[in-house]
């Protein structure tokens, strides 16, 4: 991999991967929700959606007809904390993906019309997340730890934000986070150097330039949280402190998650759907952000069942805490993360999303060999340290399910929310 600057000062990665016959380009800004103030929260988003509607030189449809005229694919995303807009192409048409892309990053022409339709398109994302206590839940688990910090805002936003919002309102954030020093460009695949001229030409007069955002760290809050609706399960979220993207104890952090409820071979798999029959789906995840991170554990279940796997999954968190994982456990977390790194660097995808990832959050890359050579020397010492920063508070609990009468037996005293926003977008 090598990092080049262009004469504006524009970020550029270039992997070179001779072998393959596709080239995935990235165009990365740091902002999202966290970004945002409850004023204009979901602007991110509706910005990511605006940019595929239509410039000066194409109509939304000729930016679709193009893409599928050359056999790519053109797509975008929003997180919390970073925006991308990507596409993949074979590498005789990288061309045509960077002046498409670059166009609609520069010339979108946010018409009033278009707007109006696509503002109504988000309000039926959120309405289809709203139907998906599944996925709210994650949500509600998110405002429960972190309370009304930037970290727990939506990212689709609300109906009433969005609707109140205008093209000026979008210009106006652009020109805040949409800057040169917020911007990666990554490309991996069948390119070089050679490409710098292409990049150039199209990025070169980006000189939009402002102060970076000052963030404030959240602080973990350990609130409960009960979202009442009509289903037939319980959702249920228990949620920890956890570490943030550069946190020299990552590995420790993926070798822990993954043993408790990483995969079907994990303790929560194990023990609450294959020995116990308690829940069809059973998991855990980390999500790291650039100064802080959540361990979260998600379970649905019945009603009925809730709080045997609530007790259940308390009892085993508390165990590990006590005794620490087993060394064959360990062993195969390590084996199982370096099998998922170097089958996820075969994808030209991947790789640029790495890159342009790295450089936006953290200003910096390793190679294939040095995380290999992390991930190996992470102890026994480091996760025990690990579930130790997970077990030194006690835990945020989000709840979404039909019937409050289970809360009584949950140990903690609920706020009781009428409402819940949606979570994640595209």
């Amino acid at each position: 991999m090598n990092k080049y600057t262009l004469k504006n000062g524009l970020r550029v990665m270039i992997e070179s991967i001779p072998t393959c016959r596709s080239v995935s380009f990235g165009i990365w800004v740091k902002t999202g929700s966290r970004y945002e103030s409850p004023e204009d929260n979901g602007i991110s988003h509706f910005i990511e959606h605006m940019l595929f509607k239509g410039t000066k030189r194409h109509s939304a449809k000729e930016i679709a007809d193009r893409f599928d005229g050359i056999g790519g694919n053109v797509n975008a995303f929003t997180s919390k904390e970073y925006t991308c807009y990507y596409a993949k192409v074979l590498d005789q048409h990288l061309p045509i993906a960077v002046d498409i892309l670059s166009d609609m990053f520069f010339e979108s022409q946010l018409a009033d019309e278009e707007l109006a339709k696509e503002k109504n398109v988000i309000l039926e994302e959120i309405s289809m997340y709203e139907d998906t206590p599944d996925d709210t839940v994650h949500d509600l688990a998110s405002k429960a730890a972190y309370g009304d910090h930037p970290l727990a805002y939506s990212i689709l936003g609300t109906a009433e934000r969005l609707n109140a919002m205008g093209p000026q309102d979008l210009r106006r954030y652009m020109s805040r986070q949409y800057t040169v020093g917020n911007v990666v460009v990554s490309l991996a695949g069948n390119v070089g150097e050679e490409a710098l001229e292409l990049l150039e030409r199209h990025f070169g007069r980006f000189d939009v330039r402002a102060e970076a955002s000052t963030l404030a760290r959240p602080v973990f809050r350990s609130d409960a949280l009960f979202h009442q609706k009509k289903t037939e399960q319980n959702h249920l979220c228990l949620t920890f402190p956890g570490c943030s993207i550069g946190d020299p104890k990552m590995y420790a952090m993926t070798l822990l998650n993954n043993a408790i409820g990483g995969g079907m071979s994990s303790r929560l798999f194990q023990e609450i759907r294959e020995k116990r029959g308690l829940a069809y789906s059973v998991y855990s995840y980390h999500t790291s952000y650039a100064d802080s991170g959540l361990f979260t554990v998600y379970a649905g279940t019945a009603p009925k069942q809730t709080q045997d796997v609530y007790d259940l999954t308390m009892e085993l968190l508390g165990e590990i805490s006590a005794k620490g994982l087993s060394e064959a456990e360990v062993n195969r977390g390590k084996e199982q993360l370096k099998g998922n790194l170097i089958l996820s660097l075969e994808s030209t995808s991947s790789r640029m999303n790495r890159l342009g990832k790295n450089e936006l959050m953290l200003g910096r890359h390793l190679t294939l060999d040095q995380m290999i050579e992390r991930i190996d020397a992470v102890t026994m010492d480091d996760v025990n340290e690990m579930m130790g920063r997970i077990m030194g508070e006690a835990s945020a609990v989000a709840l979404v399910g039909g019937n409050e009468k289970v809360l009584s037996g949950l140990g903690r005293e609920f706020v009781v929310s009428s409402s819940i926003e949606a979570a994640a977008g595209e």
